[in-house]
């Protein structure tokens, strides 16, 4: 059976907030998205720039949201070593994303 996964995610890690503001079904809900492509609630332009990340080995970024609304975030690092489960990023990381 072949494999739909375009993103290796490395070692999987969660801040303490994510860990209390996620459930594990919606943290693994999204991860399945992630690791499909299915970048969430990013804009147009963050979804191409993921997608050409892809080919690249660049970071990806995806956004999703809980049952109850609070809005959360996958970053792959461009190595792809290390996936993160997180609440709150800074405008910084958003922006190196765009780098």
């Amino acid at each position: 059976m072949k494999s739909n996964v375009l993103v290796p995610l490395g070692q999987l890690v969660a801040t303490p907030t994510a860990i209390l503001a996620i459930t594990p079904e919606e943290a693994q809900q999204a991860l399945d998205r992630h690791v499909m492509g299915d970048w969430g609630e990013l804009n147009e332009e963050d979804k191409k720039a993921n997608d050409l990340a892809l080919q690249t080995g660049e970071r990806l970024l995806s956004a999703y949201r809980t049952a109850n609304g609070t809005k959360f975030w996958i970053i792959t690092e461009a190595d792809r070593s290390v996936t993160n489960v997180e609440l709150h990023i800074s405008h910084l990381m958003l922006s190196l994303q765009k780098c």
